[in-house]
């Protein structure tokens, strides 16, 4: 016979830790989670420099590969997830980043009431312990997962700070509070020169719990249903196949890949997709797995001269110097992100808000893949639309939980989205270009002086992009009579029980932002409505501004 609890949760990702910690630590459930991945040991996690190597090592990285498309010139990109306890959290590249708040009052505009901004900030301060400045109306302080700011200065960065300022982009105290705009040095999950996971912050502390499960290598296999009532769930772990029951719910976190292909295989999607995979339909949803969506990126790189760039610290001798660094103080260049300045920006001054971003890192990698340094001293400046209209799918290529679905996110396949990548790479040239920084620019290497034209750019975007990991919207959170939904605001997948999905692939739209912080606020609502609590209170620091 199968064991049972309350809940169970599939997967062990940014939202799922933020859901099963939350679950578990109300004392008013049982609670088992599923994670297909192995624990979070593995070193590289933890070493926030090591991210280069986590996002190519399949023990803790599913590795997906989206399909070739126009707007990749025909190749197939590595798609990084992750497959340990805090899911991609554990191998993402440390920003924190929040979004606009017209994101989330987007999302409420779209049928999902209690998803705008007013209502999502009390959760995004909950699950926050924000170290360093910020208007406490906008940050938290109290909640476990740690938020800091660099640990010094970088040379270059203030250079290329000091050059965005003089063409009238000023220095951003704080991108998460009332304005996004601006440039700054990012807002990181590092405390102490380790990276602050999910895992760690949400499910490590309860461990030892009796009402708290965690399984890890074991992978679900389909959702267990009796008519439309989720029961269960199957899973594969050390080669057997097993059941656990849910008695109240089952609660997906999957993730945008894995959570639509899990829901199709188990019978939940497209008719036509279901009979074609030889699944039985359990109940027909043609939006599971479309609306996909992600963030694409065209990178520049500069060769430097005159101030140091990581690529020098860490080569011959200086990587042993950096080891012994951060051995003893947890600092120096191993305990930085890959990308160290943001920039959000509007690629047309009639916008309302911000539309663009540009990143700097001092170092630059091969063909601008974070796999690696150059052995020259170089800058990367990355540039990519916020929120982009292109969308692709997820399907499952058969009834095979094993196999990896189809993998489509049609990058710049809209042209509004060509435009603002054309406009971001611009902007970035022009901050290059920028006297401050410029005097440290020996020359541009990527794609360099003689791609001018709009068209040259583009063309360099398809040829060399790559994408900033951020898949989301798979499952789209909307209405039922919506055709292109899949969970409503409860995040209850539509024409079941028992069932809702918690992660990116709820997102109705992209946010302007990376997508582990607002992974994070919709676990801690999550939790809140599966446990049948009021919302926390509405909270529009605007609102009481202009009110006073």
């Amino acid at each position: 016979m199968a064991d049972a609890f309350d809940y169970v949760v599939i997967g062990a990702g940014s939202t799922g830790s933020v859901v099963a910690g939350r679950l578990a630590e109300s004392g008013k459930a049982t609670v088992c989670v599923l994670e297909a991945g192995p624990p979070d040991r593995h070193p590289f996690i933890h070493i926030p420099a090591a991210v280069v190597y986590t996002l190519s090592n399949p023990a803790i990285n599913w590795m997906y590969r989206t399909e070739p498309s126009w707007g990749t010139a025909g190749r197939s990109l590595i798609q990084s997830r992750g497959k340990t306890l805090g899911g991609s959290g554990s191998i993402n590249g440390h920003v924190y980043t929040r979004g606009h708040r017209s994101d989330f009052d987007a999302w409420a505009a779209q049928g999902n009431p209690g998803w705008g901004y007013r209502d999502v900030l009390p959760y995004f301060k909950r699950s926050e312990r924000r170290i360093g400045s910020g208007d406490d109306r906008y940050r938290g302080r109290q909640g476990p997962f740690v938020v800091t700011d660099i640990d010094e200065a970088d040379p270059l960065c203030e250079a290329f700070m000091d050059a965005a300022e003089a063409l009238g982009i000023l220095r951003n105290p704080d991108y998460n509070g009332a304005v996004q705009e601006g440039i700054s040095y990012v807002q990181r999950s590092i405390h102490r020169g380790r990276r602050v996971s999910p895992a760690r912050s949400f499910l490590h502390p309860l461990r030892g719990r009796d009402n708290l499960d965690l399984r890890t290598g074991a992978q679900a296999t389909g959702i267990l249903f009796e008519g439309r009532r989720a029961t269960g769930v199957r899973y594969r772990r050390s080669g057997r196949d097993e059941v656990v029951r849910a008695r109240r719910e089952v609660i997906l976190c999957g993730g945008a890949i894995a959570s639509p292909q899990l829901l199709q295989i188990s019978g939940i999607g497209a008719p036509e997709l279901l009979n074609r995979i030889g699944v039985p339909v359990v109940q027909p949803l043609a939006a599971v797995g479309e609306n996909l969506r992600d963030h694409f990126a065209a990178r520049m790189v500069a060769r430097m001269s005159g101030l140091p760039t990581i690529n020098d610290r860490v080569r011959g001798l200086g990587i042993v110097k950096e080891i012994a660094r951060y051995a003893l103080t947890r600092r120096g260049a191993l305990a930085l992100t890959p990308t160290l300045v943001y920039c959000f920006w509007k690629s047309d001054p009639a916008l309302s808000c911000g539309d663009i971003q540009v990143s700097f890192t001092p170092a630059s990698y091969p063909a601008g893949v974070w796999a690696g340094l150059d052995s020259f001293p170089g800058a990367t400046v990355g540039c990519w639309q916020q929120r982009p209209r292109s969308s692709g799918h997820v399907r499952a290529r058969s009834a095979d939980p094993f196999e990896q679905p189809v993998f489509q996110p049609n990058y710049l396949a809209e042209e509004e989205d060509r435009r603002a990548i054309v406009a971001a790479m611009r902007l970035g040239r022009r901050l290059m270009q920028s006297p401050p920084f410029a005097r440290y620019v020996d020359a541009e290497l990527w794609p360099g002086a003689g791609v001018q034209s709009d068209e040259d750019l583009l063309e360099h975007a398809r040829q060399t992009g790559n994408t900033t990991y951020h898949p989301m919207g798979s499952c789209r959170m909307g209405p039922a009579e919506r055709p292109d939904t899949v969970v409503n605001s409860q995040l209850r997948v539509h024409g079941t029980e028992g069932l809702r999905v918690a992660d990116t692939s709820i997102m109705p739209t992209m946010p302007a932002a990376n997508t582990n912080a607002p992974a994070l606020m919709i676990g801690e609502k999550a939790a809140d409505m599966i446990l049948g609590r009021p919302p926390l209170p509405p909270e529009d620091p605007e609102e009481a501004l202009r009110q006073a």
